[in-house]
């Protein structure tokens, strides 16, 4: 399976819109019922984004490791593939690596956020 550029850049763009929705809603700083109600939904869809943003790094990384192994016993000979298989793997993961920061750098301006 090979990385679908615009599934990947479709949901960059939707975490970078949640990230922005998100500095919107911290910069606000009123209207505690309404923004609890448009986080409530704005959550919801950035779970399900992050959660098969996280099954699509899985899978990558399942295939990297198959290919990986289908190599070294001799069942295939096209290193390129593999090696272009265990790229795509790392940086899905690395990229990954990153939001999860970002995230737990954002929730820690919130909870330090004076009331």
């Amino acid at each position: 399976m090979s990385i679908d550029a615009s599934r990947l850049m479709a949901m960059r763009s939707a975490i970078l819109e949640q990230n922005s929705a998100l500095q919107r809603a911290a910069g606000i700083g009123g209207g505690a019922a309404a923004g609890g109600t448009e986080r409530g939904g704005a959550t919801d869809g950035f779970g399900d984004a992050l959660r098969s943003a996280v099954a699509q790094v899985n899978e990558m990384q399942s295939q990297s490791s198959a290919a990986t192994e289908a190599y070294e016993r001799g069942e295939t000979t096209d290193i390129a593939a593999v090696m272009l298989a265990r790229q795509q793997a790392s940086i899905g993961f690395e990229a990954t690596l990153q939001v999860r920061n970002k995230l737990l750098s954002a929730y820690r301006d919130i909870m330090n956020m004076p009331v």
